[in-house]
């Protein structure tokens, strides 16, 4: 189940471009650039990279930021799929028939796209692995501190054709201008829309040749968790909780595993990691 919690937009920033912080409620994770003596081009060149966790000054007042970013670098390849599995602890997500919850069936689904992404050569990062309920700034904190990574959050929906799956990416959000190499948290995922919308296209494409009836290209939402998330994000909702046997799910994992797995396999030629300037192309 898709959520959108409306404008939550507090005094939160995504650094980019010489040294910042990335500030969550007074806790600020710091991002240092990356530069050689062969692709070093002066203030801003390089690649983003994160770096140690420290705490920001009294009242999360961000560390002072480094020059702004300059035009887009050579690409980093990527190597890390960060999967979340929507929900958790105390939050079931959609509950079905049978006693179905979402956040038990996404852990399900989580496990399974690990091992086919892993047997494709890529490094797997899941923002929980039991009954917990990271909140959405941690998840995507979690992604937002790797390198060379694309997210992809799973959930199972309460309406919609059983047996089809949807891939979604998160709607327009305005122009962003990295003043100071800093952009707002909550309009981190803004620079990385139209990399997102490749690879949920990708992915979306995958999803289709195993389940009928699916779409054929990614949707687009106001989705929360894509919102704050600052690398390629996808989210992938199967239908649904409203089944007469959760055994109908169940038999869903292994195709839309193989989807996710191929489908970043396909998108890893076309990724480009490099530090936007204002948006990345």
């Amino acid at each position: 189940m898709l959520l959108d919690v409306g404008d939550s937009r507090r005094l939160r920033f995504l650094a980019i471009g010489g040294i910042g912080s990335l500030v969550v409620g007074g806790a600020a994770m710091a991002f240092a650039l990356e530069t050689s003596p062969q692709t070093q081009q002066g203030p801003g060149a390089g690649t983003l990279s994160p770096a140690s966790v420290a705490t920001a000054g009294q009242g999360g007042t961000p560390a002072p930021a480094g020059p702004a970013p300059g035009p887009p670098t050579a690409p980093r390849a990527l190597n890390v799929v960060v999967l979340d599995p929507a929900h958790g602890g105390t939050d079931p997500g959609a509950r079905g028939t049978g006693g179905i919850q979402e956040s038990e069936i996404t852990l399900e689904f989580a496990t399974r796209a690990r091992q086919a992404l892993e047997q494709q050569g890529f490094q797997v990062v899941e923002t929980r692995q039991g009954n917990e309920n990271p909140s959405f700034d941690d998840r995507s904190a979690i992604a937002n501190a790797q390198r060379g990574a694309v997210f992809i959050t799973l959930h199972i929906a309460s309406t919609g054709i059983p047996g089809t799956v949807r891939v979604y990416v998160n709607a327009d959000l305005p122009p962003v201008k990295a003043a100071n190499g800093l952009i707002p948290w909550d309009l981190a995922q803004a620079p990385f829309l139209g990399l997102s919308r490749k690879l949920g296209d990708l992915v979306q494409g995958m999803l289709t040749q195993h389940f009928k009836g699916s779409p054929d290209a990614a949707q687009t939402a106001a989705i929360r968790q894509l919102r704050t998330t600052a690398a390629p994000a996808i989210a992938v909702e199967v239908s649904s909780v409203v089944v007469n046997d959760r055994a109908e799910l169940d038999h869903m994992v292994p195709g839309v595993a193989d989807a996710i797995a191929r489908g970043v396999a396909a998108f890893k030629p076309l990724y480009a990691m490099a530090l936007p300037s204002g948006a990345l192309p």
